[in-house]
């Protein structure tokens, strides 16, 4: 496993909306703010102690007693100095636009990262999901890329003068999860190729990566196989987790791209595979 530290080219960040006033609910009383901490830590993905005093105007052993009884509750997720979002709350399988902000800087600093990886000219295919959307708008600087996609929202994002065309698999679709399921081709064509699989994922392992949907693996599976190779966009959330569909095992084709460097375990396990790993830098 080959490990690389990429620096982003800009330190523009994703627009954050304003916090709700907090006159609107009395934060001195425990139940309203444990509620109203619940939903901030949900649309954001995480916050820290620091965050959440300023946000409640409250002390930081108020704070941190309120996640712990969250964490115990299992409605949020403790971190050392903060919280994030828990799996349950927000898991791969949620509806999309509950998963649009969660882990949001992570994904960022992942699309710009994978977005150096691609050249003028590429075909790419593209799944559904949060990360693969960030990596679509991060394709500014790119020219003559030909893009095939499940993502429903995908066309919409990319940047026009990096694309030549953009082909949509057709199938079911999932309102929820803003994607069709079907097969990886076109009614009257043959096997279709592409230079790289830009593929997010619910889990990534030992046993390999993983998603929650059978239907789903299946489908990305196919993309990686019709590519020459694949980039995997997955935040350090996906580490050592499990999701009940398999997509595939770890392969030399493919290349890791986090925002933090694996567990030991994983990590020996990607060497062994002679999967490449990119850490996007801060």
């Amino acid at each position: 496993m080959n490990t690389h530290s990429l620096a982003p080219e800009s330190d523009t960040a994703l627009p954050t909306e304003p916090a709700p006033h907090a006159e609107a609910v009395n934060f001195a009383l425990p139940a309203g703010r444990r509620s109203a901490l619940i939903r901030f830590v949900l649309e954001r993905g995480q916050a820290t102690v620091l965050e959440l005093c300023q946000r409640f105007q409250v002390s930081p052993d108020t704070i941190r007693r309120d996640l712990e009884l969250l964490a115990r509750r299992g409605l949020l997720s403790r971190t050392h100095g903060g919280a994030v979002a828990a799996e349950p709350l927000v898991g791969a399988d949620a509806p999309f636009t509950s998963r649009l902000n969660v882990n949001r800087d992570a994904k960022l600093r992942i699309a710009r990262a994978a977005a150096h990886l691609i050249a003028d000219g590429e075909t790419l295919i593209v799944n559904g999901g949060s990360t693969t959307l960030a990596f679509a708008r991060e394709l500014g600087t790119m020219n003559g890329l030909t893009v095939v996609t499940n993502n429903l929202g995908l066309p919409a994002v990319l940047p026009p003068n990096a694309v030549r065309d953009i082909y949509l698999l057709g199938g079911q679709v999932r309102i929820e999860s803003q994607v069709t399921l079907g097969q990886v081709a076109f009614a009257g064509t043959g096997s279709i190729h592409a230079d790289t699989a830009v593929i997010g994922v619910g889990g990534i392992s030992p046993a390999g990566l993983s998603t929650t949907l059978l239907a789903e693996a299946s489908m990305i599976a196919a993309m990686i196989a019709a590519s020459r190779r694949a980039v995997v966009l997955a935040d350090a959330s996906k580490f050592d987790h499990n999701a009940f569909a398999h997509i595939a095992p770890l392969g030399p084709k493919q290349t890791l791209v986090s925002d933090k460097p694996p567990p030991l375990e994983l990590a020996q396990a990607l060497t062994d595979a002679g999967v490449d790993m990119i850490v996007a830098a801060a």
